[in-house]
């Protein structure tokens, strides 16, 4: 990087040169953050999208299973001890697409929280421009690297976190419940 001397600091023996960046530079530098971090943010925006998609196609294709099943049953009505093998595979199935839904749920929890990262990263960099172009419009000068243009990835408060965990565990714990009674409402739909 090219070195500027100011006025200031070359006038006099034993004073040090600093490296001044020129103001380009600068806001080069924080544009590009900005810019990064806005493509991070949508791009977490649309990774939730997706997901969510697949969620629906999970739905959709659990009814179809669902109704091919119990389509199957009622073309023949089984006796109660020879109900097991459609609850069994009712069961499977069920299984099968709450441990989808509970990953798929993780991901978009996990992807929000990368967002709300970036958003708040987004959010600081775009405050130290202000506040660069502020400095600069009135008379400031761009110090040597300094603190204005390192922005670090900004991370949410813990309490931000536990919000996460606890719509985990509240996922999680419904999901638990409708297996619960999913399986119990084939077995008296197949028995009785």
């Amino acid at each position: 990087m090219a070195e500027y001397d100011h006025p200031a600091t070359t006038s006099g023996a034993g004073h040090h040169h600093q490296s001044m960046i020129p103001k380009e530079t600068a806001f080069q530098a924080l544009n590009t953050i900005i810019q990064l971090h806005f493509e991070k943010t949508l791009e977490k925006k649309r990774a939730v999208d997706l997901q969510k998609k697949e969620l629906w196609k999970l739905f959709h294709l659990f009814f179809l299973f669902l109704a091919l099943v119990f389509l199957g049953e009622a073309q023949t009505r089984l006796e109660c001890r020879h109900c097991w093998v459609p609850i069994g595979l009712l069961s499977l199935g069920h299984l099968i697409f709450y441990v989808s839904v509970a990953q798929t749920l993780r991901c978009i929890n996990g992807f929000k929280y990368q967002r709300r990262c970036h958003k708040l990263t987004l959010g600081l960099a775009t405050e130290r421009l202000r506040q660069l172009k502020v400095r600069l419009s009135n008379g400031g000068v761009v110090d040597e690297m300094g603190e204005e243009l390192e922005i670090h990835y900004q991370e949410p408060p813990e309490s931000y976190f536990g919000k996460f965990k606890r719509n985990w565990a509240l996922h999680f714990g419904f999901l638990i419940f409708i297996y619960g009674f999913m399986v119990s409402s084939s077995v008296v739909l197949l028995c009785f």
